[in-house]
């Protein structure tokens, strides 16, 4: 059905045929047709940062940043949801366009810059919990007028808010439509932010009775070295999970594009050999001492299985998504059960 669809949401604006996608689905979920026409369920179930997943393919954050639709997401056999990425404060993101579909590629482009209503919407949204049983994520940023130096602050903020809502949480630290985001994951900076978070992280444990983990979400653009530097920042923390990776700045695989030139992250099948690699490295560099959650470029059941051979415990889609539909969720579950 959606290869039917597809070429009629391609022929519309990027952000518009998003937007209406999200509707329509939302509609379907209220009206209790969804079921009925989405694929089947792959039960394969995963314990993993202490959570029991029903499979290992989850839809990524960016998709559904305010909440709005994880009823309807979830009903298309996901095994948990990322919603998000979202910030304390609403803010609209950078100006439009800032979407930007290269077809002949089977990537995306964005430069949305985490648009979101607010952490406050959010949490409503997420009060209203009905269908989705499988784990509920949320992403949480920085709003664009915080300053580096101040970014704890927005992240404890989101934490304090998020904290009894989700069944993990992720600290996104690597989108590269946020000034100077980037930076936050090196060194000295990366060290003490996730320490500030790790502590409120315990007192809410204490004041909610619950362990929530968390997880923390890296760029493909790094070295070998960073890497390393990173998965040992990461132990040394406590970090609960890893989510390698965001977009890539490289235009790799594009070139050839009109639109390669266009400002944002790539993602999609371009970047799906650098962000395997990295996963690569970084489960050799973990030891095992934590979870790998496997993004980038997964537009097939093989694509996903290659992240999960190649040392990720659990995998994620979004624009592979956009490209394939629905179908992808079981094709790419059913060859991790496989894995």
């Amino acid at each position: 059905m959606y290869s039917l669809i597809r070429p009629l949401l391609f022929k519309l604006d990027p952000e518009l045929s998003h937007d209406l996608s999200l509707d329509w689905l939302g509609a379907l979920e209220r009206l209790r047709i969804l079921p009925a026409i989405a694929g089947k369920a792959i039960h394969d179930p995963v314990n993993v940062m202490g959570l029991d997943f029903p499979n290992k393919v989850g839809l990524a954050a960016g998709l559904d940043k305010n909440g709005d639709y994880f009823n309807a997401m979830g009903e298309l056999g996901f095994g948990f949801i990322e919603i998000g990425t979202v910030t304390p404060l609403a803010q609209p993101g950078n100006p439009a366009p800032r979407l930007f579909r290269l077809p002949e590629q089977e990537a995306i482009i964005n430069r949305m810059g985490f648009n979101n209503k607010g952490v406050a919407h959010l949490v409503a949204q997420v009060k209203k919990r009905r269908s989705f049983k499988g784990v509920l994520g949320i992403n949480i940023g920085k709003n664009k007028a915080t300053p580096e130096e101040n970014a704890l602050d927005d992240y404890v903020a989101c934490l304090d808010a998020v904290y009894p809502h989700a069944d993990y949480i992720t600290v996104n630290i690597s989108s590269p439509n946020t000034p100077g985001l980037r930076n936050l994951q090196f060194g000295e900076t990366l060290n003490a932010l996730l320490a500030g978070v790790k502590v409120r992280q315990t007192a809410l444990n204490k004041e909610h009775g619950r362990y929530v983990p968390i997880a923390v979400k890296i760029a493909p653009d790094m070295s070998e070295d960073e890497l390393r530097g990173v998965a040992q920042t990461l132990i040394e923390q406590g970090i609960d999970g890893v989510i390698a990776t965001n977009t890539t700045i490289g235009r790799e695989g594009v070139e050839t594009s009109p639109l390669s030139n266009e400002m944002g992250g790539l993602s999609g099948a371009p970047v799906k050999d650098k962000s395997t690699q990295a996963i690569k490295i970084l489960s050799e560099a973990l030891e095992g001492k934590l979870p790998i959650i496997g993004v980038g470029g997964i537009l097939s059941g093989e694509d996903a299985a290659e992240k999960i051979q190649a040392g990720a415990s659990l995998v994620q889609l979004y624009s592979g998504f956009i490209y394939k539909g629905p179908s992808l969720v079981s094709d790419a579950a059913s060859a991790c059960s496989r894995t």
